[in-house]
């Protein structure tokens, strides 16, 4: 068994490792940015060093960083969680080349899986049918709009290194090729440091079910069931459950079969997630992911495994410690993303300050979270605060489970997901099983999502003039340490700032307009594209800017028609919430 391990990443994911390790007695590293320096992975690692800088391409995406980081913490693991490294076999291989274990697959196994073109490919050798598609890069608009002309529009572009939805843009027609390309590109190179897509059929109604698979270096490779992952907006995972409600006994050993395939093809070691569309009966090989995926734990409550701890036994070399017989599935499990997100806006972005912090508990509950009470959400990373996870006997009871769970969640300081979750898993689409990757956006009452309530405003206590002692984090040459000191009598750290903190309210509508003509930035973020000049005519709706915070690209519109007075911003620049970006007369 490996003894010290780091992790490679930050929230959610980082934690979730480190306390599997605490389990098995491995000691845990964390890695953090400059704005990650008290973050709770941080503070929950036995050790942690600083990566330097802000984005995650200057820290988390610094390869010459970890790996001076490696060499200095004397680690013989690396766990790289989901997004930024999980998937890139240079990194892999760079960490291998040090003599540290790898915990994924082989850096071969992700250049084939991990680049959803030559996977594809890959599945074809295997005897899997891939959805209808391109099995090279687009080289250009015109690949799109031959495409598009071939297949029928809608089409789907889709970053060929990574997933989760990031780098996927929805193709609706030949004018809107060029833009979708652009953003596809600029949102694939941000989270997986490659911009490379490719071209694939759009299905009408189709089901997202994917397949657990673990494979060891001793020949074995089982399938752990299967998980239903339709529930998506801005095709990004909302719900998950397992196992996936209305699926035939004999499609389900089939997929897992196929999955199977698929794994065994290109030589693949851990775990990895095989990814399929289903639809009226059949099913179509999507893309395999070649990392432990956001919504294991419905896999683990079900099966009663830990598949971190799978994990690293098999980094270490050892066998499977199940069998595809020994794997039994029972119950129902559902997990909901709890992003910071605002579902009356139209899942806009929500960074900040979380001021109350209060998570569900009781029979069968399981809070998976990357932040505390106090803690900052920053415009810069993924916007997951956590995962809330239910089991029970059946899914009817597993469903009632997670309405009494999302109740009892409180969160303040930033709008979240969760009344979206609470309108979503009480209505009887859901209940029935009849929802599809376009059920969220295309078919549901749009209203049920813009009935949540705004927050109310996180106000930070004012300052006294005692003293207490406190434990706050130090650097020394790049190493954080804790010393106790004695201070004002203040929140510090992620908490708040000296003096009077008041969160500001978001701005009325998707664009964060004023009825005065302003229209205002509703999120921390970078302008990456201005679409008009000053002088030009606008309508009401209309795109003005691109804006991307968490990862995403979101257009600011106007909300009302005019000519263009004044562009306060330009490409490149940072903006704050309620910033004045265009002003309109």
């Amino acid at each position: 068994m490996l003894t010290k391990i780091l992790v490679a990443n930050r929230g959610e994911i980082a934690l979730r490792v480190m306390r599997t390790c605490r389990e098995l007695g491995v000691a845990s590293v964390a890695v953090y940015s400059d704005l990650d320096r008290d973050a709770a992975h941080v503070r929950y690692a036995d050790e942690a060093f600083a990566l330097g800088g802000q984005t995650a391409a200057e820290s988390y995406l610094n390869t010459d960083a970890i790996l001076g980081v490696i060499a200095r913490a004397g680690v013989d693991g690396v766990h790289p969680g989901y997004g930024f490294f999980a998937e890139n076999a240079d990194f892999a291989r760079a960490i291998s080349d040090q003599g540290v274990a790898w915990i994924g697959p082989p850096p071969e196994a992700i250049e084939i899986m991990g680049d959803k073109i030559s996977s594809r490919k890959a599945a074809a050798a295997a005897g899997v049918e891939s959805v209808p598609g391109k099995l090279e890069p687009i080289t250009g608009v015109d690949d799109v709009l031959t495409f598009g002309e071939e297949y029928g529009w809608p089409v789907t572009i889709k970053a060929a290194y990574g997933g989760g939805g990031k780098g996927m843009k929805v193709v609706d027609g030949p004018d809107k090729a060029q833009a979708s390309l652009d953003s596809a590109a600029r949102e694939a190179q941000a989270y997986f440091g490659r911009s490379e897509a490719y071209l694939e059929r759009y299905l009408t109604r189709p089901r997202h079910i994917e397949v657990q698979v673990f494979c060891d270096t001793h020949g074995n490779a089982v399938a752990l069931g299967e998980r239903d992952c339709s529930t998506q907006r801005r095709h990004q995972k909302l719900i998950e459950e397992s196992p996936a409600p209305g699926i035939a006994d004999k499609t389900r050993q089939a997929m897992g079969a196929a999955a199977v395939k698929v794994a065994q093809a290109c030589g693949y070691v851990n775990a990895g997630t095989v990814e399929c569309l289903y639809q009226d009966g059949d099913f179509w090989f999507l893309e395999m992911n070649t990392r432990l995926q956001v919504e294991h734990c419905v896999t683990e409550m079900v099966t009663s495994l830990d598949l971190v701890a799978e994990q690293l036994r098999v980094a270490a070399g050892e066998p499977l410690s199940f069998t595809q017989d020994s794997v039994a599935s029972r119950g129902h499990s559902i997990e909901c993303r709890i992003n910071a997100e605002d579902p009356s806006k139209g899942f806009l972005p929500s960074p900040g300050t979380i001021t109350r912090l209060r998570v569900p508990s009781g029979p069968g509950v399981r809070w998976d979270g990357g932040y505390e009470e106090g803690d900052t959400i920053s415009q810069y990373y993924d916007n997951l605060v956590g995962k809330l996870i239910v089991w029970a006997p059946d899914r009817d009871r597993a469903r009632a489970r997670m309405l009494r769970a999302l109740r009892e969640l409180e969160i303040e300081g930033v709008r979240t997901t969760t009344p979206a979750h609470l309108a979503l898993v009480a209505h009887d689409d859901f209940a029935a099983g009849n929802h599809s990757t376009k059920w969220v956006e295309e078919e549901l009452d749009q209203s049920l999502l813009t009935a949540a309530a705004p927050p109310p405003l996180a106000v930070a206590p004012e300052p006294d003039e005692s003293l207490t002692e406190r434990t706050v984090p130090v650097e020394v040459d790049g190493k954080r340490f804790s010393v106790r000191v004695w201070l004002p009598d203040a929140p510090i750290g992620g908490a708040a700032a000296a003096g009077r903190r008041v969160t500001r309210p978001r701005s009325a509508g998707t664009g964060g307009g004023g009825g005065d003509g302003t229209v205002g930035a509703p999120m921390q973020g970078t302008i990456v594209k201005v679409l008009v000049s000053v002088g030009d005519a606008v309508e009401p709706g209309q795109a003005l800017l691109v804006l991307e915070a968490m990862k995403m690209e979101n257009h600011i519109n106007a909300e009302q028609g005019g000519t263009v007075k004044e562009v306060r911003v330009g490409a490149g620049d940072n903006v704050g919430t309620g910033d004045v970006l265009v002003v309109i007369e």
